[in-house]
Parts: structure tokens; C-alpha cells; sequence
């Protein structure tokens, strides 16, 4: 049955764990199906972490779990078994996007399906818009370089254009952020319309492209001369003097206003130029004109995910109920996020959100080794340390900041609404196995504990039982024994269950341990038999259900009834009744082997009476073989092992001699 690899969140100090969680698991125990439900990882303060790990999901569960996905734009990452980021996407619809990884296969790219295989658990990271989105997966993708991304991992960064800190400024594109004064305006997401607003602003204002440095000094003495931007009119020539600064520095503003948004004029000449070159039928130079208006308008000025005016703040937020409280953590370092988290707390009875949000400011600064010298909180708190700058923003970044955690930590509130509401009458997958167990056997109760014997021998040698114990429908490995056959000689299949169930359910009862509600025994009506007589004699047949399963028709048979039941083939209860059969049965072999192995490794010397296997190990060591030891004298014997030691072994080779000529004797005759 193929399935997908998704899972629960289990804690790790990662460098960037997002600013809430999605989980996919299945609650109780596995074994056969799944029932996975949506589930948010938290970090339970004042109660240890609820660790959900190792579970799968088949496409059909995943299904079920669409409607509880958000719509929002946002990142989305796949993690590994060893919390490695495998890929980081990016999504104008989260639910939509993540939906086609679980859809048909047919048309999947092969490093998909392979990516989807290989993924333990997904993470995602609500942002406002699209744009947002594009710009935490660069910095995401270039701090984790997942091994299936092969887009952004040139170590660019976005764009952003420049207005240069210098006499008469520049204005270029640049993909690094140098705090030397000078003023930037983005990230911009798409290089190709930041150029061609930077066109544009080269068309309405003719600006210097080079960088000589223009001095009072260096102008008034002449060095420089005009180049072919002048002559072509892209320059004015402030270089020579033949454009003041106050008119140059007159259109640098009007630049600013136009990237921060404030070109209302401008797109009314823009308008009015459309429509003439429309009226005398130049169509083209219309769409040109049409494209540049429609990149302003499409001109997205700043983003909250990236910020040139901030640098580093650690920004919280707070949502509760009626029994926790939820803490949204976001991390900015030099204007970009680089680490979030949602951590929930158990109240108390006197707590409200200021001194939760106090308590854990502390805490999660701690665990994540902020140094940031100011935080962003959504009202005043009281903070241990006096130098932390604390900042209610009404306007601005920082507000927007502070929007993105709330929206963040509201949804990660009703996400665990959702989950209490579907948890209630869930049944687990080993409880539907059990009770139809139960249904299907005509148990009284259900089977939690189930136990299982087998045997095992070669031709009636080396007799060895088994018996293996579930729990809950799952092995329990630490409970399994096993049984070297005392009273039984030859191969005798029936006597020797007889004698291990004995043994098996004295023990329980005289150490006061508590009876599987069902037993089963590999075989057929003879085992069950021995089996049934070994309960009777305990006074416990009553008290607990026994039944054997034969092998070649997989028959359930009950004592004293001959006609056999047939549980359907597929049947989830038949299913785990195979599989402790089968634990019993390789347990029971294994055993065996182990023991064979012994006795054919055992030499001759250590059935000499009073020689142990160490003595015998010291004499081979010694003379190689029990041959040369029987060829030695008596003083090289004790000089190996002792005076008391050698004796024994002389005496067992005299007596072994003087038994060999009474039998040469015997045959003479």
C-alpha cells in the first residue's frame, strides 16, 4: 500500500521554525489503517512537549484534512525524519498548492514524488501577500540550501534601487543593502519591472549614471567633461557645472515620492499621453506607455517581510482561551525575519495575558539566543531586563510586524479549537482492530493483552517454545519469553505445549500478574487441547479465551468445538492474529537456532565432570586439540590448568579407555 511521508512536528532548535506549525498524525496506536487529523505543534510550558512523530499518511486520509487548510498566501516547507528542510515553496493558496502534492502521480515529476517519499512533516508560514510569500522563500532557500530546490540558491538577494548618500545622487538597481546613509526602496520581487521603473525615472528625470565624485572643488577646478549621456540627453551635466544642485537634488525628491507610491500626477500625464498617441493611431507607443503605468500600479513599495528601516527586533504576540494561552515569536535580524515560533502555556487561574507575555519574552529570547536590543508587543509589559527597548507600534513597519504575528497566533488558536472539536469520539486504529477482534471471536472483553505460543525442534532435539505478548494490539517485546522443553523426550508437539502453557501461567499466578484476556495457540485441535488441559489444571480456563489458528486454511478453532470458524481473509482482526502467530513463530526459531548452535560448538571435555567450559576452552587453547591432550602426559595437563583439574581429566580418559577395551571385548567374543 503506497504511502505518503508527512508528519508531526517534533521540537527542534532550528534556525527558522515558522510562525505556526501544521501537523498531519493519527491519534493512539497503528497498525493497519490510519485516521490522521490536522494538528498544531505547541511546546506545553508548564507540562512536558507533546511529541508527535513517525506517523504516515495515505493520500485518501489526506483528504479528509482539506478543509481545515488556510487559503492564505504563504511558505511552505518539507522536513525529513532528521528535521533537515528538504525543499521550501512558496504559495498564492496554501491549501490548493499542497493539495497537488497528494493528488495523481501520473504527471508528478519524478523529484517530487521522490521529495514527497522522503518528507517526515510539512511546516508553513502565513504571510500577507504573494509577494511576501516569494521573498521569505529566497531567504529561507538561501539559509537552508534544501537539496530539492534549484531555483534561489545563487546567494542573491532581491532588488532594491538605490537613491546614493552623495553629492548630485545617483540612482541604480542593487541586490546588497549598504547602511551608509543612502535611501532604498524595496525589495522588489520582479527584477523586470523594477527596471522598468527605473526606465521610466531615467525618461521623466535625466539623472547621472556615472560615479565621479562632484565636488565643489573638482567641478570649479574642471576636471571633468561631459560624456555621451549629455549629448544624448540622459544627463544635464552637472559634472561641468551645467546643472545646479538645488534643481538636481529638486528631482530626487520627486524620485522618492514616486516609489513611495505618492505619482498621481505622473499618472495623469501618463494617461493623457496614452490617449493622444491612441487618437493618431500609434498604437504601439500606446502599449509601451500602457506596460510602464500598469508597473507602477502593480508597484508594490514594501514588503513586511523585508524591511531596510528596521534592523533587529524580536517582535510578540498573544491569543488565548479559557485554559491556554498562545505565544507568537517572530525574529528580525538586519530588517528580514529569520525565525519564528508559536509556543503554548497552560493558565493558571489568577494569569492574564500581561504576565504570560512577560514570563515568556524572557523565556523565548532565551531559548533563541536574542541579542535584539528591542521588542514589538501589542501593549506594555513588564520586562526583567532594563535595557530591552519596548515598542507598541500605532503605524508603520513595525505595526505591520506586529499584524503578521497576531494574524499568525490567531490562527494557531483556532487550528487547536478545530483539533479539541475532531478529537472528541475518535477512535483510534488499534481500538476498531481490538473491537472487531472482539466482535469477530465473540470475546466478553476487549483483548488488550494478547498472548501467543509456538514450539519449535529438529526431529524431537533441542525442544524450544515461545511465547510472545501484545499489548494494545502492538508487539510488547520486553514481555516476550521463551522455553527450554524439561519433561517432553522425542518430537512430541502436543505434550510440549502442554508443558510451557503450564509453566507460562503458574508463573503469572504465583507472582500475582495479571491474565491476557486471549491466548492463542499455533496449531490445530491436538495443541489446543494440550493447552486447554494445562489451563484446567490451573483453574484458570474460565477465567481467560484460548483458540488455535491452523496454518493452511487459517481455521480459528475453539475448545470443544469441532467445526472451525473462517474469519474473512481481509478481516483487520484475522490480520493481527497472522502477525502474532508469525511473532511467535520466528521468535520460537530463533531460539531454536541459538540453541542448536550451542551444542554442536560444544567439545568433548566439557563432559567431563568437574571441567567447565573455561577449563575446556584453556586446554584446547593449549594443546589444539582433544587428540594431541589425549597424546600429552599427566604434567603438561597440570601445568595447563592445575593439579586438581588434571586429575579429573585423567581419570575420565582411563575410565573412557577401559570402557573402549570392555566393548573391543564384547565384540571378540
Amino acid at each position: 500500500m503506497p504511502r505518503k511521508n508527512l508528519v508531526c512536528q517534533k521540537f527542534r532548535n532550528l534556525i527558522f521554525d515558522p510562525i505556526f506549525k501544521v501537523k498531519l498524525c493519527a491519534f493512539g496506536k497503528w497498525v493497519s489503517s490510519f485516521k490522521p487529523l490536522l494538528l498544531l505543534r505547541h511546546l506545553q510550558t508548564n507540562s512536558n512537549p507533546s511529541n508527535y512523530s513517525n506517523y504516515f499518511v495515505t493520500t485518501d486520509d489526506y483528504k479528509k484534512l482539506l478543509p481545515n487548510w488556510p487559503h492564505d498566501p504563504g511558505v511552505y516547507r518539507f522536513l525529513d525524519a532528521e528535521e533537515r528542510v528538504l525543499y521550501v515553496g512558496k504559495a498564492k493558496n496554501l491549501k490548493n498548492r499542497l493539495s497537488s502534492y497528494f493528488s495523481s502521480q501520473k504527471d508528478m515529476a519524478y523529484k517530487t514524488r521522490v521529495m514527497v517519499k522522503h518528507a517526515h512533516r510539512i511546516e508553513m508560514t502565513l504571510v500577507d501577500t504573494e509577494a511576501d510569500a516569494l521573498l521569505l522563500e529566497s531567504t529561507l532557500i538561501k539559509r537552508f540550501q534544501p537539496p530539492y530546490n534549484v531555483m534561489l540558491k545563487d546567494g542573491k538577494s532581491y532588488t532594491y534601487l538605490c537613491i546614493k548618500n552623495e553629492r548630485f545622487p545617483r540612482v541604480f538597481l542593487t541586490r546588497r543593502v549598504i547602511r551608509d546613509g543612502s535611501t532604498y526602496f524595496g525589495p522588489y520581487t520582479s527584477k523586470f519591472r523594477v527596471e522598468v521603473i527605473l526606465d521610466l525615472i531615467k525618461q521623466l528625470f535625466p539623472l547621472r549614471t556615472c560615479n565621479l565624485s562632484l565636488t565643489e572643488e573638482n567641478i570649479a577646478k574642471g576636471k571633468f567633461k561631459v560624456c555621451l549621456e549629455y549629448h544624448i540627453k540622459n544627463c544635464q551635466g552637472p559634472c561641468e557645472g551645467f546643472e545646479t544642485e538645488e534643481a538636481y537634488n529638486e528631482k530626487i525628491e520627486q524620485i522618492k515620492n514616486m516609489l513611495r507610491g505618492n505619482f498621481g500626477p505622473v499618472k495623469r500625464h501618463f494617461q493623457q499621453e496614452m490617449a493622444r498617441h491612441a487618437e493618431q493611431m500609434a498604437f504601439e507607443k500606446a502599449q509601451q506607455i500602457k506596460e510602464k503605468l500598469t508597473a507602477f500600479e502593480d508597484y508594490q513599495g514594501k514588503s513586511t517581510v523585508v524591511s531596510t528601516t528596521i534592523r533587529d527586533v524580536d517582535v510578540f504576540s498573544i491569543a488565548s482561551d479559557e485554559k491556554n494561552a498562545y505565544v507568537n515569536y517572530i525574529k528580525v535580524v538586519n530588517g528580514a525575519i529569520i525565525n519564528a515560533w508559536t509556543q503554548e502555556m497552560v493558565k493558571n487561574l489568577d494569569d492574564d495575558e500581561a504576565d504570560l507575555l512577560s514570563f515568556t519574552i524572557l523565556e523565548i529570547r532565551e531559548r533563541f539566543q536574542s541579542i535584539a536590543p528591542e521588542v514589538i508587543v501589542p501593549f506594555e509589559v513588564e520586562l526583567a531586563d532594563p535595557t530591552i527597548t519596548m515598542t507598541v507600534p500605532k503605524i508603520g513597519d513595525k505595526k505591520k510586524l506586529l499584524e503578521l504575528s497576531e494574524k499568525n497566533v490567531h490562527f494557531f488558536l483556532l487550528q487547536k479549537k478545530k483539533e479539541e472539536a475532531s478529537q472528541t469520539g475518535k477512535q483510534t486504529s488499534a481500538e476498531r482492530i481490538l473491537k472487531t477482534l472482539q466482535s469477530d471471536l465473540q470475546l466478553a472483553d476487549v483483548p488488550l493483552h494478547i498472548e501467543c505460543f509456538d514450539n519449535s525442534n529438529m526431529q524431537g532435539s533441542y525442544p524450544v517454545s515461545s511465547c510472545v505478548v501484545f499489548r494494545n494490539a502492538k508487539p510488547s517485546k520486553s514481555d516476550y519469553r521463551h522455553y527450554n522443553v524439561k519433561t517432553v523426550v522425542g518430537p512430541n508437539d502436543f505434550a510440549t505445549m502442554e508443558e510451557v502453557v503450564y509453566r507460562r501461567y503458574k508463573r503469572l499466578l504465583a507472582e500475582g500478574q495479571t491474565l491476557p484476556q486471549l491466548i492463542i495457540i499455533d496449531g490445530g485441535k491436538g495443541q489446543l487441547s494440550a493447552a486447554v488441559k494445562s489451563l484446567e489444571a490451573l483453574g484458570i480456563l474460565d477465567k481467560v479465551t484460548v483458540v488455535g489458528i491452523a496454518k493452511r486454511l487459517e481455521e480459528i478453532f475453539f475448545p470443544g468445538d469441532s467445526v472451525p470458524l473462517y474469519v474473512n481473509k481481509k478481516s483487520e482482526s484475522l490480520k493481527l492474529i497472522q502477525q502474532a502467530r508469525n511473532e511467535a513463530h520466528r521468535f520460537a526459531i530463533t531460539f531454536h537456532r541459538n540453541q542448536r548452535s550451542k551444542d554442536f560448538t560444544k567439545t568433548e571435555l566439557e563432559d567431563i565432570p568437574g571441567i567447565g567450559t573455561k577449563t575446556a576452552e584453556r586446554l584446547l587453547k593449549h594443546f589444539g586439540s582433544v587428540k594431541k591432550m589425549r597424546e600429552a602426559n599427566g604434567e603438561e595437563i597440570e601445568k595447563a590448568i592445575g593439579k586438581g583439574a588434571a586429575a579429573k581429566v585423567a581419570k575420565y580418559f582411563k575410565a573412557e579407555e577401559s570402557g573402549g577395551g570392555d566393548e573391543q571385548l564384547i565384540t571378540a567374543e
